[in-house]
């Protein structure tokens, strides 16, 4: 496993939409187990793939403090969602920028996991932010683009 360095708001590749996972083997295993890695070094929440270089509908995600809810999604797709809830985001990607965007409150996702076996995850709260956050970085969007109406990008206090 090895630490991958994370793209910066400025890369063409976060603005890319990535591209189907068709092969599972040696190749993606690395990517995710690098993207564990890195993510957790990090210390997020969640990595997409473009954010590490790679133009693939990888996504890995741990919303737990004690690092005990590692989810790996492949080919993840929102397959419905309820409510709504507004709050900060923050990207590893836009080191030291946030926002507040509106995103819904329960998010039901079906993805692949490493074994290319179809499953289903539901999030609510942080987790269901987190879904969303991460699956739009596979279609080239970022939370900057979702930012709610008035609202921009500020810097957190560094006291």
């Amino acid at each position: 496993m090895a630490i991958r360095n994370i793209r910066v708001d400025d890369d063409p590749i976060l603005r890319k939409t990535s591209r189907p996972v068709t092969e599972f083997n040696d190749r993606l295993f690395v990517l995710l187990d690098d993207m564990k890695e890195t993510l957790y070094k990090s210390g997020g929440v969640g990595l997409a793939a473009p954010q590490v270089g790679v133009l693939r509908r990888v996504v890995v995600i741990d919303v737990s403090e004690d690092r005990s809810d590692y989810i790996e999604l492949i080919n993840p797709e929102i397959t419905g969602v309820e409510g709504s809830q507004t709050g900060t985001e923050g990207c590893l990607s836009l080191p030291g920028l946030y926002g507040t965007v509106t995103r819904p409150m329960v998010v039901k996702v079906k993805a692949q996991n490493r074994e290319g076996k179809w499953c289903l995850y539901k999030g609510e709260g942080l987790k269901a932010r987190c879904f969303c956050h991460e699956l739009d970085h596979l279609d080239g969007i970022l939370y900057k683009d979702k930012l709610d109406e008035g609202e921009c990008l500020y810097r957190a206090d560094t006291e």
